[in-house]
């Protein structure tokens, strides 16, 4: 038995694995923002949790990263297939920035109408990739 592969164009491999690290260190906070109530670590001398107002934007915001950010990796991966571009990678990259602004804007404050319009940049970039990968695979056939 054979095996042919494809050639795998790794240039978003990089915003991706940015993307997850975003998410891992979301866990890592929350796990610290939990830590008072589960465990009783770091609880004021009264008792209570000082992470109590953030933890749930915390929870919220990893929760997000599970969302519309499932679109990001799967045309990021069929890109790496079909091949990738200057535009595909500057997409992805201003998707993880606007991620991040996204995340500071979620957990920081409760500023929705700011969080809205971060959300449609990583929105519009998502939906920009799909364009490319459209394109791409319509090249293909």
């Amino acid at each position: 038995m054979t095996s042919t592969s494809l050639p795998l164009d790794t240039a978003l491999l990089l915003p991706m694995t940015a993307h997850v690290a975003l998410a891992a260190l979301l866990y890592v906070l929350l796990t610290i923002a939990r830590a008072s109530a589960v465990w009783g670590i770091g609880r004021h001398a009264d008792g209570s949790n000082p992470w109590a107002k953030v933890e749930p934007r915390l929870s919220a915001n990893l929760s997000n990263q599970f969302e519309w950010p499932l679109f990001f990796h799967v045309a990021c991966v069929v890109l790496m297939l079909l091949g990738t571009n200057a535009t595909a990678v500057a997409l992805a990259w201003v998707f993880v920035g606007g991620r991040l602004l996204h995340s500071g804007v979620q957990v920081l404050t409760t500023n929705v109408r700011l969080r809205g319009l971060v959300f449609t940049v990583n929105f519009l970039a998502v939906l920009g990739l799909w364009g490319l990968l459209l394109r791409a695979a319509l090249e293909h056939t």
